[in-house]
């Protein structure tokens, strides 16, 4: 997992990820479950040549979904980071 394309999955482009890069300079990004902080905040100042000042992270558990017959699935577990940059810079991701 040393690579910084396998630590950062996606960006979050959710209403709520939205506002808060618009008004606190922060970014939601889909992580892999096994990233710790210090890879995240490398792999965001790597892809993106941008100053990282904090970086915040939690862990879902994946919902059970019904499969065909009683029995139950998982979709799988994941982990959301919340990214601070410096004050002026900004990230454009559409």
């Amino acid at each position: 997992m040393n690579e910084h394309f396998d630590i950062i999955q996606t960006a979050s482009l959710t209403e709520k990820a939205s506002l808060l890069s618009e008004k606190l300079n922060k970014y939601v990004f889909r992580v892999a479950p096994r990233a710790n902080k210090i890879q995240i905040k490398a792999a965001i100042e790597k892809l993106f040549n941008k100053k990282v000042v904090a970086v915040n992270t939690a862990n879902y558990a994946g919902k059970k979904k019904r499969e065909r017959r009683a029995d139950f699935g998982r979709k799988p577990h994941w982990k959301k980071a919340i990214v601070t940059l410096k004050e002026g810079d900004k990230i454009d991701l559409v």
